[in-house]
Order: structure tokens, then sequence, then C-alpha cells
């Protein structure tokens, strides 16, 4: 760990936090756009495991005495103080309860953290391209640990789910391919001289997924055949700390997804109607899939969706934001295939020379319903993650390294991307049916998660007033099919979200639970400061405090 004064403030103890971190995870220094982090990847072994929470526990030492220094009760010392006990308490948690031994997922695991780094890392010099081999050389070891990892959690009875992991045999599958991997397409763009050694690295690569493909069909999946995919009361709650930063009442919160449900049901039913008299809302959007506006070709709804973000950022900016020349920056991308199907967001690097990027899943699809898309690049690009996430690394220099960056919680980005969806329809950015039935879709979407996430792995009953199987208690089965019905997306789609719910569990609720704090602490705010109150300036204000859990949130929110 890094050597800081006895006297340091929070603001160093969590920055020398995150350059051991960096040491022990290189992928984080990658993100970070740190050229010496690119040959390496991290350990996921239980010993790599238990390293990183040795870190924490002397962070958290180092803490105590940080918050006892004169300034360190300063408005900047304290949020940075607050978001690092919280962040690190809650890591603690999730690791002594075994779960760095069962993390099967369809889009958070080691499998998966692998494979993004490189799609982030730097390729413009024969030196990045040499750094590229470096670390494909490097995916067995990685991959290795991580398999210990899960052999030791069969051990002590720990197993992750069963439908994740079959979804993760698929998703290698598809990975290693039948006429070349995916890391052999990603070195196909190589220089012609470093070709052989590249494609010899991304052979020993594709040969490590292979083995752990095989493995977790042959070994893994027959030992959790059995296991359950919920996880019960007590293990979500350690989730619900982990994605929220809060200890919600989980009663209120599946109380509040139900409430949403029906006031969007309402507005969807009177949106419909302007759109297809008659229908209900997903004949509606059925209806737009088949017959409304839509983007032929996958370079042509790339394209499509860029010109979406900088058309958003003209209009906002001076106007709603003030948005930094380097933050003005974000670029549409592509996901690679076996990715799970929902679009996501990638911050740029700490110097912005990789912008901030978002990535569409196409899933085979060639033809792009504009409904499904417009509300949903305002949630992934501008105003939504892009930016908040290149707002922080704009302004790293008064906050910390940490808050920046590897501090993030789940449901502060995801509530302020999906409070950016509603802005946009605020501030009259859906001006027509089909655009606002998408994005009542959207956060239909989010509410359901509330109330599919919390039912099925908390057991919770069907409430009386529900137009689906009032009084019955959730099972897999029926989340699928109420979550089939309350959605625009394909069959595939909802398969995927279903995966991801339950090898995520409490993740997804922080969008709709996120997006009420944001709205609370802005009209706290707003009646705080009356007539005088300024959007744009508690808007630029409230994306430079750097990350917090929802239990600071509000608070922090409603003093601006």
């Amino acid at each position: 760990m890094s050597v800081i004064p006895s006297s340091s403030l929070p603001r160093q103890v969590a920055d020398a936090h995150v350059d051991a971190l960096i040491e022990l995870d290189p992928t984080f220094g990658t993100y970070l756009g740190l050229k010496e982090s690119a040959p390496f990847l991290p350990d996921y072994s239980p010993e790599g495991h238990a390293a990183r929470a040795a870190l924490a526990r002397e962070t958290l030492a180092r803490l105590d005495d940080a918050e006892k220094q004169p300034g360190a009760d300063s408005d900047i010392e304290r949020r940075c103080g607050r978001l690092l006990r919280e962040r690190l308490t809650a890591e603690l948690a999730i690791h002594e309860a075994g779960e760095d031994l069962r993390m099967v997922s369809n889009v958070r695991s080691p499998l998966h953290w692998v494979r993004e780094a490189f799609t982030v890392m730097a390729t413009g010099t024969e030196e990045e391209w040499a750094a590229v081999g470096q670390r494909l050389r490097a995916v067995p070891a990685a991959l290795a640990g991580y398999r210990s990892s899960l052999e030791l959690g069969l051990e002590r009875g720990l197993p992750g789910g069963p439908r994740a992991t079959r979804t993760n045999i698929d998703q290698l599958t598809e990975w290693i391919g039948t006429d070349g991997s995916w890391f052999d397409g990603f070195v196909a763009e190589a220089p012609t001289g470093l070709g052989a050694a590249l494609g010899e690295a991304a052979g020993i690569a594709t040969g490590a997924l292979r083995a752990l493909r095989d493995w977790m069909r042959d070994v893994y999946l027959p030992a959790v055949a059995d296991a359950p995919d919920t996880v019960g009361r007590e293990r979500y709650a350690r989730w619900v700390r982990y994605f929220n930063g809060t200890d919600l009442d989980l009663d209120e919160a599946y109380a509040y997804g139900w409430a949403e449900y029906h006031r969007l049901l309402a507005e969807m039913r009177s949106e419909a109607g302007r759109i297809l008299p008659g229908a209900s809302p997903w004949e509606a959007l059925a209806h737009l899939g088949v017959h409304g506006r839509h983007i032929e070709g996958v370079e042509e709804v790339r394209t499509w969706l860029q010109g979406l973000m900088d058309e958003a950022i003209t209009a906002l900016d001076g106007t709603h934001f003030e948005l930094a020349a380097p933050v003005r920056r974000v670029e549409s991308r592509i996901a690679p295939p076996g990715t799970a199907a929902a679009p996501y967001y990638t911050a740029p690097s700490e110097d912005f020379s990789r912008p901030g990027l978002t990535w569409l899943p196409t899933m085979g699809a060639t033809r792009f319903p504009v409904y499904d898309l417009v509300s949903t690049w305002y949630h992934e690009g501008v105003p939504g993650h892009h930016l908040q996430l290149a707002q922080w690394v704009h302004v790293a220099d008064r906050l910390s390294r940490y808050q920046a960056t590897l501090g993030m919680v789940s449901a502060n980005v995801e509530g302020w991307a999906l409070y950016a969806e509603r802005l946009m329809d605020e501030l009259g950015f859906l001006p027509d049916p089909e655009r606002r039935l998408g994005y009542l879709d959207a956060q239909m979407m989010r509410a359901c998660r509330v109330i599919v996430d919390i039912g099925m792995h908390v057991g919770m009953e069907i409430p009386a007033d529900s137009p689906f199987r009032p009084g019955e208690r959730w099972t897999l089965e029926l989340v699928e099919e109420f979550f089939g019905r309350h959605s625009g997306h394909p069959a595939e789609y909802v398969a995927s979200e279903m995966t991801r719910y339950l090898s995520m569990p409490a993740q997804a609720i922080g969008y709709k639970l996120g997006e009420r704090a944001w709205l609370t602490g802005r009209e706290n705010a707003r009646a705080a400061h009356g007539d005088a109150f300024d959007a744009k300036a508690w808007h630029m204000a409230a994306l430079s405090q750097g990350s917090l859990g929802l239990d600071d949130l509000v608070d922090e929110l409603s003093r601006l």
C-alpha cells in the first residue's frame, strides 16, 4: 500500500487505497487509462480475494485515524470519508460471507471482467499491442484462479446459481466460436508484423476459455444443478447494501415498486391509445416494432445513436448543464457478441484519451425500432451515465480518485441515469407518442424490477390489488410470465434479464430507488431555495460531488 503521512486526511487515504488496489487488480488501472497496468490481469483465486480484503481492512484502520485529524470535518473530506467507509464495509461483508466463491453471472463475474478489460485497452501503437499480447498470455492464470475460487465454494457448500452457470457455459461457447474465437477477432486488427505473436497469444487465451467451459459444463454445473437460483433474505440484505449503499425496508421498497407500477400503467394506457386506439400498451409497442420508425443496419444504428447523443449535448449544454470540453466527447459502439442483452456504458480514462463509450448489444438483429432506443440512450449516454461519470473524472482533482472512479455506488449512477430519462421527458425531448411510450416502457421495466427482484429473492406475496395472480407467492415461472407480459422486449431479452436479476441480487432495484433519491433531493433543494432555485446550478453541483450511497445521497443533494 502507498506510504502516506500519519496526519493524512480521508481523501489521501482514499487515493492511497486506489493505488494499492490497482496493484492487486490491474483491470482497474486499464479503465483509468494507466498503461503500466495493461499487460496484467488480477488474481481471482481465494488468495487474491483475501489480499483485497486485507487491503480494505488496512484502509479502514487508516481512515479511523484520518477522520480524527484537523480539517477532516470539511464537506469534501467528510463526503469522501463517508463513501470510503460505507463501500469498504459493504465489500468486506460480501467477502466474509463467501460470495467471492460463488460468483457466477451473465453480466458480473471474473469471466466478464477479463474480456471487458480488452475492449478498453489502447491499441494505437505496436507497444500497446505488445501489452495486449502479454495480457492474453495472462488469461489462463486469471481463469485458473477463478476456477479455484469456485472449487472452494463447492467444498464449503456455497454454490453459484444453476441458471447463471448454464448461461456462462453458453457465453463461453460463443466466445470460443467455431471459425475463430473472440480473442482471434480482437487481434485481427493488429499491425501485420505482430500478427503471428498475437495470434499465438490469442490461441492461448482461447484455450483457457475452452478449459474453463468444459470444467463448468462437466463438473460445476452437475454440482450446482439442484441449488436454488434465488438467494433468500439474509444474502439479499448484504447485496442490498453492496449495490445500493443503504439498508432498505424491503416491505416499503416492494410496495413502492407496486405503486410505480400502477402509476405507469395508467400513463402507458393513455399513450398507447394515441398510437393504436383500443390497444393495450404492449399491443401498441408490438405495433411500433413492425410499423414504427426504425433504423436498418448495424453501422447505421451506431451512427444514429451517435447523432442522438451529439444532438442532446448541443441542446443541453449552456441551458440545463455546463459541460467542459472533454465531457462533450462520447462515442457509440456496438457491443462484442456474447454479452448480455442490455446496453451499457464505459467511463472515460482519467486523462480522457479514451472517451466515454456507450455499447449496443445487437443480439444478431439488423433492424432497430426507434421507440426502444431514444430514452435508453438518454440513460446510457447524455444526460445519463456519460454526463455523471465523465463529470466525476473532470472534477477528480477536487474530489479524490476514489470518489470519481472505484467508489461508484450502483444505485447512485443508475438512479441518476433513470432520473435523466425523466428529465428529458420533463424538458420536452419525447414529444411524440412513439418515443414517449418507449420511455414509459423503460420506466415500467424498472418498476417491475423492484417488484420481481425483491419478490422472488425474498419470497414476497403478490398484493391483492395486483392484476396478476393476486395472493400468490412469487416463483421463477411467475416472474418470467409477469415480466414478459409487461415488457415490449423480445423473449430472449426477458430471459437474459431474468438471469441477470438472479445472479446480481438487489442491483436491479437501484434504478427506481436511486431515481427516487435523486427526485427527493431535488425537491428538498427546491423547497429550501424557493424561487431562487437554479436547476442548472443544482445539476452541476450534484454531478460534481462524486459517488454516494443512497443513505447519504438524499442528505447531500438536499444541502445543495
